[in-house]
């Protein structure tokens, strides 16, 4: 039996009839000249490397499409007018939204811890419970979104906000009209 000779640096088995090679390799074939598996083996290895790149490829683009439809869903601040709301209102019950009307003169009222009023839409008014200080800018006759929930016939909120500013109606008149008709 015959020992195992390492020439070239890599190990080669000897044969008791002087062949050199792999097992299964023709007659003659040294490791160094049969390169027929070692082709095989890296056209296997790079493919199983195409295939992780693709398959990470396709988990990245999934997470960035995920995360841009979340942080653009999340973003976008829809509102229901009044109107919308009260046709809604079966549907909506008691889940959170923000609700856009007018703030109709003679209806504001503080109340304990925040301000009542009426908001108007096209048609329909809605009374509003706002629990919480309204912003400087609040008066009748302009827009404001409140942020709540539908209580039995009533509104009630814990943000409200002024839909547009003195500044707004400064540089844009005209654009911000009241129920009454009249502009700012």
């Amino acid at each position: 039996m015959n020992e195992p000779t390492v020439v070239a640096g890599a190990p080669v088995l000897v044969r008791g009839d002087g062949d050199f090679g792999e097992p299964g390799a023709p007659p003659g074939a040294t490791g160094a000249q049969s390169t027929h598996g070692s082709d095989t083996q890296r056209a296997g290895n790079r493919r199983a490397t195409r295939l992780r790149l693709w398959v990470v490829g396709a988990v990245l683009a999934g997470a960035v499409a995920f995360l841009l439809v979340e942080g653009l869903g999340s973003s976008l601040n829809y509102f229901e007018t009044v109107d919308q709301a009260l046709a809604h209102k079966a549907t909506l019950g008691s889940q959170t939204f923000r609700l856009e009307g007018v703030v109709v003169p003679g209806t504001v009222h503080r109340i304990r811890g925040g301000v009542a009023f009426v908001a108007a839409g096209t048609v329909h008014r809605v009374d509003v419970v706002n629990h919480g200080n309204p912003p400087q800018l609040f008066q009748p006759d302009i827009p404001v979104v409140v942020v709540g929930h539908f209580s039995g016939s009533s509104f009630v909120s814990d943000q409200l906000i002024v839909d547009h500013t003195a500044q707004y109606t400064q540089e844009h008149p005209n654009r911000v009209r009241a129920p009454n008709g009249t502009t700012r």
